[in-house]
């Protein structure tokens, strides 16, 4: 066959994908891979390495976030966030009493970030108004339209009360939930924590996509994700279990994961479901703000908090699973 025929076929074949899967794969896997690599690498090196890849990611997200929700006129104080996440990821992981630490230091956030949140701190910069030009220059007009937003071709006023409540839902959603993956990590088997807390998610995602590309045809949430299908949820259960299951292998000791057996599939159920959850979080406050992706940074996944949604919301589950089996 003609080379150039094959390769026609190729990107034929490519482009199928990307439509079924609403991105650009070639793209979603160079940065996986990289993505994997940054946290082994972090992980060989210590669990402080890691905890503090934790605070970058969570930052470059309420980053993205400070951008997505300026699109539609809400103003939330980035750098009240950034402190107030370094404080809470900081005292969950050093401060000896880690769960008083992390809900502490939480509240003094939340009141820090409130008052940030209701005064001139929320001003936007140039920076943020030329990435909120350059998102706005790339959105979807229908998504734009439909957002909750918009009245007609007009957009609504954006009070300083919503500035402050949205600002509140920020820290639960971003830093208070990232607290719940570094709390395991100050116990014994960190690294297996750190496995379970990052890896199983995101095996849920790829299982998640594969079978919706390949066999989903019964919608799960049409109006919030219409790529979302039943299939690719049982998909997303099988491969967190298979993931569980390997890293209960690999990392415990047999006496642990003969006596717990019963966990991965445990993991399964629960990470599958309450991750496709996140996902679907993430897709209907993109959808409220009338934007396709919740960033760029990562190429191929649409941002750092569209990789993260789903860790995120599984942690405290995760947690509460490792706190109560003693692993």
């Amino acid at each position: 066959m003609n080379p150039s025929k094959r390769r026609e076929e190729a990107e034929e074949a490519i482009d199928t994908i990307n439509k079924r899967t609403g991105r650009n794969m070639p793209q979603a896997i160079g940065t996986g891979a990289v993505l994997v690599l940054v946290i082994l690498l972090c992980l060989a090196a210590s669990i402080d390495v890691f905890v503090g890849l934790i605070v970058i990611f969570v930052v470059l997200a309420l980053w993205e976030l400070r951008v997505d929700f300026a699109t539609v006129g809400i103003r939330i104080p980035v750098l009240a966030l950034w402190v107030g996440s370094v404080a809470i990821l900081g005292t969950t992981y050093f401060v000896p009493t880690h769960a008083v630490a992390m809900c502490v230091s939480t509240l003094l956030t939340l009141v820090y970030v409130g008052l940030a949140a209701s005064t001139r701190l929320t001003m936007v910069g140039r920076r943020v108004s030329m990435a909120v030009a350059s998102k706005l220059s790339r959105a979807d007009a229908h998504m734009r339209h439909e957002s909750s937003f918009n009245d007609g071709d007009v957009s609504r006023p954006v009070t300083r009360f919503t500035n402050v409540m949205v600002s509140l839902l920020v820290v639960l959603y971003v830093p208070f939930l990232a607290g719940f993956i570094v709390m395991p990590l100050t116990w014994e088997h960190p690294v297996a924590h750190a496995f379970l807390l990052v890896f199983v998610p995101a095996m849920g995602d790829i299982g998640g996509l594969a079978f919706g590309a390949w066999l989903g045809k019964h919608k799960l949430s049409p109006r919030i994700s219409p790529k979302k299908s039943v299939e690719g949820l049982l998909g997303s259960i099988l491969f967190c279990f298979v993931g569980a299951l390997v890293i209960f292998l690999l990392t415990y000791d047999r006496s642990i994961w003969v006596s717990h057996w019963w966990v991965p599939p445990v993991f399964g159920v629960l990470v599958g479901v309450v991750g496709t959850f996140g996902d679907l979080c993430a897709s209907m406050l993109k959808r409220d703000l009338g934007i396709k992706d919740m960033g760029h940074l990562l190429k191929g996944h649409g941002g750092v908090l569209d990789r993260a949604d789903s860790i995120l919301m599984a942690a405290p589950f995760i947690f509460l699973v490792i706190a109560a089996t003693g692993l």
